[in-house]
């Protein structure tokens, strides 16, 4: 029966982004003209991720802040239950048995709403809640151990004349091709006594543009649609207003900003979000995303 639990991550083409920001807090039963209000819950995993990398794309450390943050405008006050994946396992706690091998989810710390009852947690990684109205974080977690990146940066620097340097800048989405970069921002620090700077992007490229800012000495390469299993590249020519022969010492470093939709790099789920109301009638809309944001994303020349 399709009201009973959410088969996930799929998610349905016709799914809107959650404006439920906009809306105000608690349960209004009917508005001014008399219609009533949709009945309807929002779960969100946002995952914020730190990394930072070498120019061959070595990962030297990365982390993942996490958050499960619902919006909930339930009519009534049904309790919930939200089950994640079954192989999650948490460090320095020794909830063992079905969890954990190959491929498990490994959190270095997690921590949960006051409202959520972990009486399952332990066997089953069920949270169950009465969920207070508008819009709180279910739980929040921490990962740092090794994970794949969504992108990789290989950026090189070539000092052709003490005049000149060339800066290549290569990105590559280590993400499923059906998924995408959204507004993804490169930006990478040019030398001090840089003059000019002129780009080219690859050939026949669309929805990407380049600009130097002279009083930041940044370069900024904005992609809007970054394709998974894509890599795009982008050269800067540098001139410099007076010759340094180590100029190229001063480019760097690149750092990224993006937002990857119904993508999350740690492999946590929502299994299911079930709501305990006996009644067949009371069937809510239920919408479940994952995202993923860059917090601090840099790789070094």
């Amino acid at each position: 029966k399709p009201g009973l639990g959410l088969n996930l991550p799929q998610w349905n083409p016709r799914t809107v982004p959650s404006n439920a920001v906009h809306r105000p807090v608690g349960v209004i039963q009917n508005d001014s003209s008399g219609k009533k209000k949709k009945n309807e819950i929002f779960v969100d995993i946002l995952e914020r991720i730190t990394v930072l990398m070498s120019a061959n794309g070595f990962v030297i450390n990365s982390a993942i802040d996490g958050s499960i943050q619902m919006k909930s405008y339930l009519m009534g006050n049904p309790e919930l239950k939200l089950a994640l994946n079954e192989d999650i396992n948490i460090k320095n706690q020794g909830v063992g048995g079905l969890h954990g091998g190959y491929g498990a989810v490994v959190l270095d710390d997690c921590n949960f709403h006051e409202c959520v009852d972990l009486q399952d947690f332990s066997e089953l990684r069920t949270l169950s809640f009465y969920p207070p109205d508008g819009e709180f974080a279910v739980m929040n977690y921490r990962i740092t151990g090794d994970f794949r990146v969504p992108f990789r940066i290989f950026p090189y620097a070539d000092q052709q004349t003490p005049h000149k340097v060339e800066v290549t800048i290569k990105v590559r989405a280590d993400i499923p091709e059906q998924n995408y970069g959204g507004n993804v921002q490169i930006s990478c620090m040019m030398p001090k006594g840089t003059a000019s700077v002129s780009t080219e992007l690859g050939p026949g490229v669309t929805g990407q543009s380049a600009e130097y800012l002279p009083a930041e000495h940044k370069l900024i390469w904005n992609i809007k649609k970054f394709q998974g299993a894509s890599e795009s590249t982008i050269k800067a020519r540098v001139t410099l207003s007076s010759p340094s022969p180590n100029a190229k010492k001063e480019v760097g470093p690149v750092s990224l900003t993006f937002e990857i939709p119904m993508y999350n790099v740690s492999n946590l789920q929502v299994r299911y979000l079930r709501i305990s109301e006996r009644h067949k009638s009371y069937n809510p809309c239920r919408w479940v995303r994952y995202v993923t944001q860059s917090s601090s994303y840099v790789c070094r020349f």
